[in-house]
């Protein structure tokens, strides 16, 4: 193990090139959400590092997001929840006016073929379709579609729904071994289409806001695209520059 961060590039520092060994390492499924990664003074054995060197190392890990610290108990892949990261962009408030992630109804799960711009996204036209609405205090709040790879999430169109649950990628994380990393988004406005606005309890045509995004692991392999719309006159854009 000593010899591993040979492979990196060595004209990096050796913390960056022990961050580049983890992260592929993490990539590769090697550690499960709830198995710890080895300890600092573990990792500094095997390469032969100081510990120093390795604690900057999975610092830099922590300020990525792909791991945390848990007192106490070691460091562990931070479970993902750039789901509810789109809820940023609506008022997801309850009755009492406290935040709240909405509840999920799936609506359908199947394999097919995507559409070429999907197919153009993922790399790939055989995917499972996803589609599901989100309500907030029993009331409509986001109609979503999705697609994901069939040859990574085999098995996802025929998984229990209780299993499934309001976000994803703690889901994918925990049953596939899918880290999902980061996330792109883009917003634009438009019309509802008759099925959206049927399922948003809104009028044909009236303004929605629509949330296009695509969702990467660490090895920057895109995994997800989604489409994700909701009424415009509850969206909600903030923006701090400076």
């Amino acid at each position: 193990m000593a010899n591993k961060l040979k492979s990196f590039d060595n004209r990096l520092p050796a913390y960056l090139r022990l961050r580049d060994e983890l992260a592929a390492r993490i990539a590769a499924s090697e550690w499960t959400a709830e198995q710890p990664l080895p300890s600092d003074n573990a990792l500094a054995r095997d390469h032969g590092l100081s510990v120093g060197t390795v604690r900057k190392a999975v610092q830099q890990l922590v300020d990525e997001g792909l791991l945390e610290r848990r007192q106490g108990t070691g460091t562990f892949l931070r479970k993902p929840a750039f789901d509810a990261t789109l809820f940023r962009f609506f008022q997801a408030r309850d009755a009492n006016s406290d935040a709240s992630i909405p509840s999920s109804r799936l609506i359908s799960r199947v394999r097919t073929h995507a559409p070429a711009h999907v197919a153009k996204a993922l790399g790939t036209d055989d995917v499972i379709r996803i589609e599901r609405l989100r309500y907030l205090s029993e009331q409509p709040f986001l109609s979503e579609e999705l697609f994901i790879p069939y040859a990574t999430f085999a098995g996802f169109e025929s998984m229990p729904e209780t299993d499934v649950g309001p976000l994803l990628y703690p889901v994918y994380l925990d049953r596939f071994g899918v880290f999902v990393n980061r996330a792109e988004d883009e917003v634009r406005f438009g019309a509802a289409d008759p099925a959206t606005a049927k399922r948003l309890g809104i009028a044909p045509n009236d303004p929605i806001a629509v949330i296009e995004r695509t969702a990467f692991t660490v090895a920057g392999e895109p995994i997800e695209w989604r489409i994700a719309s909701g009424r415009a006159d509850s969206f909600r854009y903030r923006s701090r520059i400076g």
